[in-house]
């Protein structure tokens, strides 16, 4: 999921950090673990709730899920509805789903419950349009656990509380179980991957925690120059580490 923007340049920048990320074969796994986990069959009807450009969604449609994809960026959706002409996107919101009382079988959300001011009200919406039985997964990271490799580790750690700082609920991956058992939800799982990346692939990700940190007056410019170009002689010499766990929660409404 995506935050608009009235800059085109932003979505653009969006969208490629996305494929870049979404390529990776750690995020594949889990895309996969996600389908298993909604355990949905051919017919059902089933939401992506923040579907950015669509994969997750097509992936679904070629299962022969009856998959929709919803997200308020009209950028992604745009892109979604060129790249996977089969599928089905709309613009939409998790405050308020487009679907009728348990007229779905399946909720997915991956990488959303982090961006939303009200989880517990995105989480009543989908208990809401749910069928009894139907399943609900959520994958997301938690923004203050992300661990990186530095020569400066208390720089390090200033600068991903302070990221962290910036995000609407960033430790709503930690909150999935409650949450869902608040809303009245059953069956709730809870497991964690660490996601490891060594390569340039995530760069811009790394040093864009140090540009949020100097934004936010966390850490001075030269701090967050110093830190950005550690990072990226780390990544040029094949030294960079960036751990991030990823939690996946499930279950039946």
């Amino acid at each position: 999921m995506a935050v608009m923007s009235t800059d085109p340049s932003a979505g653009t920048d969006r969208v490629a950090l996305l494929d870049r990320a979404e390529n990776l074969p750690a995020v594949t796994a889990l895309r996969t673990l996600s389908y298993q986990r909604l355990a949905t069959a051919p017919g059902s009807r089933v939401v992506d709730v923040g579907c950015g450009t669509g994969r997750a969604v097509a992936e679904l449609t070629d299962q022969g899920v009856n998959a929709v994809g919803l997200d308020p960026d009209e950028t992604m959706i745009a892109t979604a509805q060129r790249r996977w002409p089969q599928a089905t996107f709309r613009i939409g919101d998790a405050g308020a789903l487009p679907f009728g009382d348990g007229e779905l079988h399946g909720y997915r959300a991956d990488k959303v419950f982090h961006e939303l001011a009200d989880p517990a009200a995105a989480l009543a919406e989908a208990h809401r349009v749910l069928a009894p039985g139907g399943r609900i997964v959520l994958l997301g990271q938690d923004w203050d656990a992300f661990i990186i490799d530095s020569d400066d580790p208390v720089l390090t750690r200033t600068i991903v509380h302070a990221r962290a700082d910036t995000i609407t609920n960033p430790h709503a991956a930690r909150r999935y179980r409650n949450l869902l058992l608040e809303a009245g939800f059953s069956e709730v799982t809870v497991e964690v991957y660490v996601g490891v990346f060594t390569d340039r692939t995530m760069l811009p990700m790394v040093t864009g925690l140090a540009d949020a940190a100097r934004d936010a007056g966390a850490v001075t410019g030269e701090q967050a120059a110093s830190w950005t170009a550690e990072q990226t002689h780390r990544a040029e010499a094949d030294r960079m580490f960036l751990a991030v766990p990823l939690f996946v929660a499930a279950a039946r409404r």
